[in-house]
Formats: C-alpha cells, sequence, structure tokens
C-alpha cells in the first residue's frame, strides 16, 4: 500500500540524490555511496539526512511516511535552503561530531543518541 518507508534514513537512497543539486553535492554523495554502510562517513551522512528529513519525528501514520524515505529524502534535500557548499559544511559539520564521539572526544551527536538506544 505505501512505498518503502524504514525508521530512519536508508543509506541505499544515497545514490538517487546525486542529481538534485550541484557539482560539490554531486561529488559528496558520489564518495560516501561508495563506502560500506557502517564507514563513519556513510554514517555521517546517514546522520546528516536524518536531520535534514527529520526523521527522529516520522511515524507510520504520516504523510511523510506514506510517501517513502527515497522521495522524502530527495524532497529534503532539494529544500535545502542554502548553497551546495552549505550542504557540504552541513556535512562536514555532521562528520566532526561523529569522528569525536566515536572517539570519545564528545558527546554523542543530536539524534545519534536517541537511534542509537531505540
Amino acid at each position: 500500500m505505501y512505498p518503502k518507508a524504514e525508521i530512519l534514513f536508508p543509506f541505499t537512497v544515497t545514490p538517487k540524490l546525486r542529481d538534485l543539486r550541484g557539482e560539490k553535492w554531486a561529488e559528496l554523495v558520489d564518495r560516501v555511496s561508495k563506502l560500506p554502510e557502517t564507514d563513519p562517513d556513510a554514517l555521517a551522512f546517514i546522520l546528516m539526512m536524518i536531520r535534514i528529513n527529520n526523521c527522529l519525528k516520522c511515524y507510520s501514520g504520516s504523510y511523510k511516511f506514506m510517501r517513502g524515505c527515497a522521495a522524502c529524502s530527495m524532497q529534503g534535500v532539494m529544500q535545502f535552503k542554502g548553497e551546495d557548499e552549505e550542504l557540504v559544511a552541513f556535512y562536514e559539520q555532521t562528520r566532526q561530531e561523529l569522528l569525536d564521539y566515536l572517539e570519545g572526544e564528545g558527546p554523542a551527536p543530536e539524534g545519534f543518541h536517541d537511534f542509537q538506544n531505540g
């Protein structure tokens, strides 16, 4: 009845986001989509998309859920207010937060604790 929807951003959607913005965005998507899903850079991309899509507030009866993760993610990337440089900078910021956490040098990134503990 509904398109495929997950609880959080599914990494398999990443390649579909490539051509939604400019060259810098496409380069980022190309780079991370080739990584294993468990690579810290891929996890940072996933976390960034969770934040952009507001996945933590999605639920099975919501309009976003009914549209599916791919459509929601595409819309989120296209509607990001800012240039590609700002979107890539948002990724880099998220990546650094995640790396700091994984190295024991910082708190869990916002949103990470919520899905880490279910």
